[in-house]
């Protein structure tokens, strides 16, 4: 499922000029970092009214929605035997991650409507933006080893029936859960609750730190997460070409191979809907957090919540076989097995151990 608006939320954790030397009022400081949850934009205080009421009508429903979507994919997977291959137990996991950021998301309309003071104390302020961070590295974590898992598959089906079981994938999921929360450890270091002073009677906020700022942590940690965005992204565009090129070089009558060709379609338009979602953020904050500011923000915040809600959506379109196992666990338990298994070819490549 970026950084989501939790991180030091929409408060441009990024390196900043110095602030106008002229100016006292509070709202003049550069100090709002754009970094972990993209908090719709900065000084939400300074957002019009109608803008923060079109932003609400989008989340609300868009939240509802994923969590409706998420919650399906992972009943689907875990009470369908036959949809435990190791694609789809990937998915699950990714669903788990999406789900608890969309879980995140009443916290960013809170803080858009009254942005000040935190009212959850600074346990929460840092537990909360941690399960951004770490839930934002995960997803782009499992994206990447299923493709390379695809890779495999596809491209070198032999081993992939020794290599690739569900086991092994179970074991490679828990790592990446873990990899991911190591990787965003250094969170609970660079936020917190802090008084940023000024006429208000409380004016205290969840946000980056003064320390993390001059320590170069804050900057460390916006170089790791960047790397995770672009280094996954040259893996996933050079493991496509392979089995792009692959499978052209293959005979398309097979229906072995026309299974091999749904997963790779399905798992390409997700990686797909990931980039055009996830990259406005990471150039949102790199480069235009001063001139676009608020603004941008909330679109690359608003992508963001569409890139955790719309994969169960796109399962549902590019696979029959996804379809018809959320149908039986609607309809309940009068789908008949033989309906499941018509439903579309088997993901080929995965060992069922």
């Amino acid at each position: 499922m970026g950084e989501q608006s939790g991180g030091c939320g929409g408060e441009n954790c990024s390196l900043m000029p110095d602030p106008p030397t002229n100016c006292s009022h509070p709202d003049c400081s550069w100090e709002e970092p754009v970094f972990g949850w993209v908090e719709l934009g900065g000084s939400h205080n300074r957002e019009p009214k109608n803008t923060k009421l079109c932003v609400t009508i989008i989340y609300v429903p868009l939240m509802l929605f994923g969590l409706l979507g998420n919650i399906l994919t992972i009943l689907v997977v875990w009470l369908r035997p036959h949809m435990r291959s190791s694609t789809y137990l990937y998915l699950s996991s990714m669903a788990i991650s999406d789900l608890l950021i969309l879980l995140l998301l009443p916290l960013d309309l809170y803080k858009l409507w009254r942005p000040r003071p935190w009212p959850l104390g600074d346990l929460a302020c840092k537990l909360t933006m941690f399960l951004s961070e770490c839930c934002t590295f995960c997803t782009i974590l499992h994206i990447t080893f299923l493709s390379l898992e695809r890779y495999v598959a596809v491209c070198w089906p032999i081993t992939a029936k020794t290599l690739v079981t569900r086991r092994r994938t179970r074991v490679i999921i828990g790592c990446l859960w873990l990899g991911a929360a190591v990787s965003a450890a250094p969170v609970l270091l660079m936020v917190g609750v802090e008084d940023i002073g000024g006429d208000e009677a409380d004016r205290r906020e969840c946000r980056c730190t003064q320390y993390a700022i001059s320590s170069g942590l804050l900057s460390a940690m916006m170089i790791l997460s960047n790397l995770y965005f672009l280094v996954p992204l040259s893996i996933l565009g050079l493991v496509y070409s392979l089995i792009g090129r692959t499978l052209w070089l293959r005979p398309k009558s097979s229906r072995k191979e026309q299974g091999h060709r749904n997963t790779v379609k399905m798992l390409g338009v997700i990686v797909l809907a990931f980039v055009l979602c996830w990259l406005p953020f990471h150039v949102g904050r790199t480069i235009f957090s001063l001139s676009l500011g608020g603004y941008f923000n909330l679109v690359s915040s608003v992508l963001f919540y569409l890139s955790a809600a719309i994969n169960p959506l796109l399962y549902n379109l590019m696979s029959a076989r996804y379809r018809l196992a959320v149908r039986s666990l609607v309809r309940g338990p009068s789908q008949t097995h033989a309906e499941s298994k018509a439903a579309a070819p088997c993901w080929t490549g995965e060992a069922t151990q």
